[in-house]
């Protein structure tokens, strides 16, 4: 009998940032780094892989210094020495001026874009449609996994480019699939093999420091539009 040889993507979210301040004000996203829920959720993670004897090959990053610093928590509890790689392409689809975007479309502009399967032209905060967003990710992981040098890859991405990674998994499809949950610092495990069509989605949304995630029931964005609604107010 002949098996599949197939590789193993390990997709990460980076962990809890805060990006708004008690009043609502938003932080630039470009430059929030995690807190300490977040920094404690690196950690977590990374001592998982450690247990199973997880060993990277490469370790990839979008470059923002949330991803860094996860990736870099990770790596600290697993002893492993590896440079990480930015690829800037797989940064988090971008959005608007938040103040140019009208009160009574709030709703839509936090919530539309992870709101099942998600049609292309709907716009993320008034700025970037995930028709965007697919263009850039899903050239960036062709380009991955057309390179055969590794066997067990580490990215540390984040929530929209993960449900972008794991649609194209899912359905092999120009798709995105909006009503997954990527909780800060999950894991998702995925299996590539030779053909394009080959992917095997092992694990998803696994978060080391909630197991169940019983506390879990607003989404990201829900909570984000919430503090958000205390400054416009």
């Amino acid at each position: 009998m002949t098996l599949h040889k197939r590789r193993r993507i390990y997709l990460m979210r980076h962990g809890s940032v805060t990006y708004f301040d008690a009043s609502g004000k938003p932080h630039l996203p470009e430059q929030v780094p995690l807190n300490a829920q977040g920094r404690a959720q690196a950690s977590a993670a990374g001592l998982v892989f450690a247990q199973e004897n997880i060993r990277f090959d490469r370790v990839i990053v979008s470059g923002l210094p949330r991803t860094v610093e996860t990736a870099s928590r990770v790596l600290a509890e697993t002893g492993q020495n590896i440079a990480l790689e930015p690829w800037s392409a797989l940064q988090e689809i971008k959005g608007g001026k938040l103040s140019s975007i009208p009160e009574d479309e709030l709703n839509e502009a936090f919530l539309g874009a992870f709101d099942g399967v998600v049609a292309e032209h709907k716009r993320f905060l008034g700025g970037e449609t995930i028709g965007q967003l697919l263009d850039r990710i899903y050239p960036e992981i062709d380009r991955l996994r057309a390179d055969s040098s590794w066997d067990t890859v580490l990215l540390v991405l984040h929530g929209g480019v993960n449900r972008a990674i794991l649609s194209y998994a899912l359905t092999g499809q120009r798709l995105f699939l909006g009503n997954m949950a990527q909780t800060a610092g999950c894991i998702n495990a995925l299996d590539v093999g030779q053909a394009a069509h080959d992917w095997v989605v092992r694990i998803a949304n696994f978060s080391p420091p909630s197991l169940l995630q019983g506390q879990s029931r607003s989404t990201t964005m829900e909570t984000l539009l919430a503090q958000y609604r205390q400054f416009r107010t």
